[in-house]
C-alpha cells in the first residue's frame, strides 16, 4: 500500500504578493510629515488611523490610485509625476512605494535598483530600514538567501506598522531554508508572544513555529504550537484554511509519533468541505487502521473514495480507493474487497484516459484558451487576481490541484499581464494615431488663423500708442512738478473755468467803456468764485495725482502686454513650425516604439503559454505514473485474494478427502 502518512513539510506564510506594498503604502502616507521626517519609527506596530496632510497632491493621487487597485495606473502616473519633479517633499516615500511595486510585479532588477539607490543617498534612517528590507526580499526572492539575511541584518530599528512583523516572518522563511529550525524557532517565538504583531502574523508565526519545532525534534511544544493554531477562531477564508493546513500538519505529525488517537482528535477538526478535506479524511482512516479498527476507517475512506468521480481526483481519492478494499479485506469481507479492488483499477484505467484526452486538449491549447475566457475579472495588471473558475474541457477537474499550484498561478498571472500590456500598447498605437491627425489638422487652423491674429494685431498701432503714452507721462510729469492743479480738473470744472476766464476778459473789457455800468461788487463776486474753483482743485490734486498716476501704471502694463503679444505673435509664426515637426518627431518615434513592443510581448506570451501547457501536461502525465502505481496495487491485490481463495480452497478439498 502506498502511505501518505508522512508529515506534512514546513511551509512559509503564503501571502498575497502585494501584501507587504499595500502596508507600505499606508505607512508611507502616515510617516510623512511624522516618523519618516525625524528619522524615527512608531513605538506601535498596528496599521496607523490618523491620516496625514499630504504637501504633494500628485502624491496623494498616487494613493488613491493605489488603494483602488489600479496599481498599473498608480506606478506609470508616479513615474511621470517623479519626471515633472512633482512629488517633493514626499520624494524618498515615493521611490519606495514604487520599489515596492516593482517588487510586487516581478521587477527584481529595477526594484533593486530603486532600493540600492535609496540606500546610498542621505535618506532619513526610516526611508532606509525598509530600502534593506525590500532589498531582501528581493533577493530572497532571487534566491539570494545569504545576501538577504545581510541586507535584513542591515535594519536599525523595527519597521512600522505591519512591516516589522513581515520583516520578521521574512527572516524566519530565511533561517528555515537553511535549516536553521532552532534559530526560526526562536524568533517566531518571540512574534507570536508579541502582543502588538498583527492577528494574522500572530497565526502564521504559530503555524511555521509549530513545523520547526517538529523539524527539529521539539515534538511536543510543536505539536502544542499546532493545537493552538488548530483551535483558534478563524473570521476569514484564509484563517480558515490555515486552521485546517495546522490541523493536518499536527494530524499527520501525531501519526508518525505512534500518537493514531491524538491524530484523530486533530483531523476530526478540519473542515468536511475545505482544500484539506482530502488529506484529512485519508490520514482519519489511516488513524483507525493504526488503532486495528478497520471498521472505523470504513466511513472516511469511503466519503473520500466517492469524490472526484466527476473527470479527476488528487492522490488522496485515488488512495482512498484501494484504501477502502483493503480495510475490507482487514474485516475479511474477501468478496467485497475484491470488488473494490476490481472497481479500483477499473476507475485508475478511466482516469488513465480521461487523463490522456485532457493532455491532448491542454497539447492544443484549450487550456490557456478557457482559462482566459472563463477569469476575466481582472482589470489591469493586478498580481492578487488569481484563477477564479476551471477551464470549459474535458475532464477540467484534474487540473484542480495544479490551478491551485503557486507555480501556475504565478505564470498565468504573468500571460495574463502581457494580455494586458498588449492592449495597452494597442490603446496607445490607437491614441497616437488620433495624434497624429490632431497635428495634421493644427497646421492648417494656424495657417487659416493666422492672417486674421495678424490684422488684429495690426490695428492697434503699437509705435503710435507709445508716443502718445511718452507724451502724457511728460504731462503729468510737469503738472506735478509745476502743482497745476487746474490740468486735473474734469469736464464741468472744465466749463466753470472757462466761464470764470471768460467773465473776468468781459469785466476788464467794460471797465474802459463809461457808458457800461456794472454793480460795484461784481469783480469781488468773480474772484470769489474763481477763488473757491480753484481752493477746490488744490485740494484734490494729490488724490487726482494718484490716479492719474495709476493710470499710467496700467497703460504702461498694456502697452507692455500688447508688446508682449506681438512679440509671441512673431516668435510663434517663426517656432510654430519647427514645434509641429517635434512633435510629429516624437509621436512617430512612440509610435515606432509602441509597434516594436508588441512582436516581443507577443513571443513572450507564446513562450508562457508554452510554459503553461508544459507544467500543466508534466503535471497530468505524474498523475498517469501514480495511477500505473496504484493500479498494479490493485491487481497484485487481486491476485492476492485470488490466491488465498484458491488456498482456501484447496484446504477444504484436502479436509474432504481425508
Amino acid at each position: 500500500m502506498v502511505n501518505q502518512r508522512a508529515p506534512e513539510a514546513p511551509a512559509a506564510a503564503r501571502q498575497s504578493r502585494f501584501r507587504g506594498v499595500r502596508w507600505l503604502a499606508a505607512v508611507a502616507a502616515w510617516t510623512i510629515g511624522s516618523a519618516a521626517a525625524q528619522g524615527t519609527a512608531p513605538a506601535a506596530r498596528h496599521e496607523p488611523g490618523a491620516p496625514q496632510v499630504l504637501a504633494a497632491p500628485h502624491y496623494g493621487d498616487t494613493l488613491f490610485q493605489f488603494y483602488q487597485d489600479h496599481t498599473f495606473s498608480a506606478l506609470t502616473g508616479l513615474m511621470v509625476s517623479q519626471h515633472f519633479g512633482r512629488i517633493a517633499p514626499h520624494d524618498d516615500e515615493a521611490e519606495v512605494l514604487r520599489g515596492g511595486m516593482l517588487l510586487a510585479y516581478g521587477l527584481h532588477d529595477e526594484a533593486a535598483t530603486v532600493f540600492a539607490r535609496l540606500i546610498e543617498n542621505n535618506t532619513t534612517p526610516a526611508v532606509r530600514n525598509r530600502a534593506w528590507y525590500f532589498l531582501a526580499q528581493v533577493r530572497h526572492q532571487r534566491g539570494l538567501n545569504t545576501l538577504a539575511e545581510e541586507a535584513l541584518a542591515r535594519t536599525t530599528a523595527p519597521l512600522p506598522g505591519a512591516l516589522e512583523d513581515e520583516r520578521q516572518l521574512l527572516h524566519a522563511q530565511l533561517l528555515m531554508a537553511r535549516d536553521d529550525y532552532a534559530g526560526a524557532a526562536a524568533l517566531l517565538d518571540a512574534l507570536q508572544a508579541d502582543p502588538k504583531a498583527a492577528p494574522h502574523a500572530g497565526l502564521y508565526a504559530r503555524y511555521n513555529l509549530g513545523v520547526a519545532l517538529v523539524k527539529t525534534g521539539d515534538v511536543k511544544q510543536g505539536h502544542a504550537l499546532l493545537e493552538a493554531v488548530g483551535q483558534t477562531p478563524a473570521p476569514n477564508e484564509e484563517l480558515r484554511s490555515l486552521r485546517d493546513r495546522a490541523n493536518v500538519a499536527l494530524g499527520f505529525a501525531t501519526l508518525a509519533a505512534q500518537q493514531p488517537r491524538e491524530a484523530r482528535a486533530a483531523l476530526q477538526r478540519v473542515r468536511l468541505n475545505g482544500p484539506s478535506s482530502n488529506k484529512a479524511l485519508l490520514g482519519f482512516g489511516w488513524a483507525a487502521a493504526e488503532l486495528k479498527d478497520p471498521q472505523l476507517a470504513l466511513a472516511p475512506w469511503t466519503e473520500l473514495a466517492s469524490r472526484g468521480s466527476a473527470g479527476g481526483a488528487d492522490g488522496a481519492v485515488l488512495e482512498a480507493r484501494i484504501a477502502l478494499p483493503y480495510a475490507m479485506a482487514e474485516l475479511r469481507a474477501y468478496g467485497s474487497a475484491l470488488k473494490g479492488y476490481e472497481r479500483a483499477a477499473e476507475s485508475f484505467e478511466q482516469e488513465r484516459q480521461a487523463l490522456a484526452e485532457s493532455i491532448a486538449a491542454i497539447r492544443a491549447g484549450a487550456l490557456v484558451r478557457d482559462l482566459l475566457a472563463q477569469n476575466t475579472e481582472a482589470a489591469g495588471l493586478n498580481t492578487s487576481a488569481g484563477i477564479r473558475a476551471l477551464p470549459q474541457m474535458p475532464h477540467g477537474a484534474h487540473l484542480a490541484p495544479l490551478l491551485a499550484g503557486h507555480d501556475f498561478q504565478a505564470a498565468f498571472r504573468n500571460l495574463r499581464d502581457l494580455q494586458f500590456l498588449d492592449g495597452n500598447l494597442a490603446q496607445w498605437q490607437d491614441s497616437l494615431g488620433v495624434y497624429t491627425d490632431m497635428l495634421d489638422n493644427r497646421p492648417r487652423a494656424y495657417a487659416e488663423k493666422l492672417p486674421a491674429v495678424r490684422a488684429n494685431t495690426g490695428a492697434a498701432d503699437i509705435a503710435a500708442l507709445s508716443q502718445r503714452r511718452d507724451a502724457l507721462a511728460a504731462e503729468l510729469a510737469r503738472v506735478q512738478a509745476e502743482v497745476d492743479a487746474a490740468a486735473y480738473a474734469d469736464e464741468s470744472e472744465r466749463r466753470l473755468l472757462q466761464r470764470v476766464a471768460r467773465g473776468q476778459a468781459t469785466l476788464q473789457a467794460a471797465s474802459g467803456q463809461p457808458e457800461v455800468e456794472l454793480p460795484t461788487d461784481t469783480a469781488e463776486r468773480l474772484r470769489r468764485a474763481a477763488g473757491a474753483l480753484i481752493w477746490q482743485l488744490t485740494q484734490e490734486f494729490s488724490a487726482r495725482g494718484w490716479e492719474a498716476s495709476k493710470a499710467m501704471r496700467a497703460t504702461n502694463t498694456g502697452l507692455d502686454r500688447a508688446r508682449g503679444q506681438d512679440a509671441a505673435l512673431a516668435r510663434a509664426q517663426q517656432e510654430e513650425p519647427a514645434r509641429h515637426a517635434a512633435f510629429a518627431e516624437r509621436i512617430a518615434r512612440l509610435a515606432q516604439q509602441v509597434s516594436a513592443l508588441r512582436p516581443g510581448i507577443a513571443l513572450t506570451a507564446q513562450a508562457v503559454q508554452a510554459q503553461l501547457q508544459d507544467i500543466a501536461v508534466a503535471e497530468l502525465e505524474a498523475q498517469q505514473e501514480r495511477l500505473t502505481v496504484y493500479a498494479a496495487q490493485a491487481r497484485l491485490a487481486i491476485a492476492q485474494i485470488h490466491d488465498q481463495a484458491q488456498f482456501a480452497q484447496r484446504g477444504t478439498a484436502a479436509g474432504v478427502a481425508r
